[in-house]
């Protein structure tokens, strides 16, 4: 069994990572952390889990006991936790923020989107999970950066639901504000572009177009649903051949003939795309669940691959399509 611990478990991504690795056959969860709720029964947080553990938060933090730490933490507060605290050199570890998902010389963490870095995932202890906007906008343009097809301006415009604020209350995620209303935020200068294109220029080193990005908050719970266009000359035919070979040898993400809704991800670790040309453009679609693909399911997806798992174990989730 591998033993892991959680730190930050108070949050949504915490709720669903710990739904998901109480189910997995080869998983136990040591211990879950959580200052300001230590001593409270896990349950009495993410009360959808009633029922299905026993677990309750601590203060604790027994990294001798475990073989995975999971950081379920606010940007910057894993980076802290870490200058801070000594944590066993054989420990591994999947952070959930951002502090180290961008290159640096002091960052010995390999940035976790497995459609992009498996190979390096599996030999790693120390992953940087991607974020949810770059996870879905990444899946739609890789094979394009892969044959060097990114050579004009990209166009975003992706729409995500109001667990993607986090569980903290705002004023933009209050019900009485976000109900039957949708607006835009960081228009253009959103946190993920900076790690979009670091992958992106991996793969195509020539890759300079600027990435036109309209972060849009939706007025429903989870999934991101974005669509994405740029002038591209190849045939929609070729397009898709493309997309499929890069795409074959994966277990989440995968290219449909129809326009995908997003329904068809929510509770699931997929990415669904679909491509249509319309003359010289080629318009993407990309959904996923913004708290499974975007977060804790591919989490688990990478503990899989440390752990030389099967990528799909703990994972066989059914869409909420109904």
């Amino acid at each position: 069994m591998i033993k892991v611990g959680i730190i930050g478990g108070a949050g949504y991504t915490a709720g669903e990572l710990i739904r998901l690795l109480i189910n997995h056959p080869d998983v136990e969860i040591v211990f879950v952390h959580s200052e300001s709720n230590a001593g409270n029964r896990v349950t009495d947080v993410h009360t959808g889990l009633f029922g299905e553990t026993d677990l309750v938060f601590t203060r604790e933090l027994p990294f001798d006991a475990i073989d995975l730490l999971f950081f379920c933490t606010a940007h910057g507060d894993t980076r802290k936790f870490m200058e801070t605290h000594a944590l066993p050199d054989e420990l591994r570890i999947i952070d959930l923020s951002a502090d180290y998902r961008l290159d640096a010389t002091d960052n010995d963490f390999i940035y976790g989107l497995p459609e992009l870095n498996r190979k390096y995932i599996i030999r790693s202890k120390r992953v940087a999970n991607p974020g949810c906007f770059a996870t879905a906008i990444q899946l739609a343009l890789l094979p394009l950066a892969k044959n060097l097809l990114l050579n004009s301006e990209i166009h975003v415009h992706a729409i995500t639901g109001s667990t993607g604020a986090g569980q903290k209350p705002s004023p933009t995620s209050h019900f009485s504000w976000r109900n039957d209303n949708i607006s835009i935020y960081k228009p253009f200068n959103h946190q993920h572009l900076a790690e979009i294109r670091q992958s992106l220029s991996k793969l195509q080193t020539s890759f300079a177009a600027p990435i036109n990005f309209i972060p849009v908050r939706g007025n429903f719970s989870r999934g991101i649903f974005a669509t994405l266009y740029l002038d591209c000359p190849v045939e929609l035919e070729l397009l898709k051949e493309l997309y499929n070979n890069y795409y074959e040898d994966h277990n989440f993400t995968f290219l449909t003939d129809r326009m995908p809704d997003l329904k068809q991800v929510v509770n699931t670790n997929k990415c669904l795309l679909y491509l249509e040309k319309h003359e010289g453009k080629l318009l993407i679609v990309s959904v996923i669940d913004n708290l499974l693909k975007g977060a804790s399911g591919q989490a688990v997806h990478n503990m899989n691959l440390l752990f030389g798992l099967h990528e799909r174990v703990g994972l066989h989730l059914k869409a909420s399509a109904f």
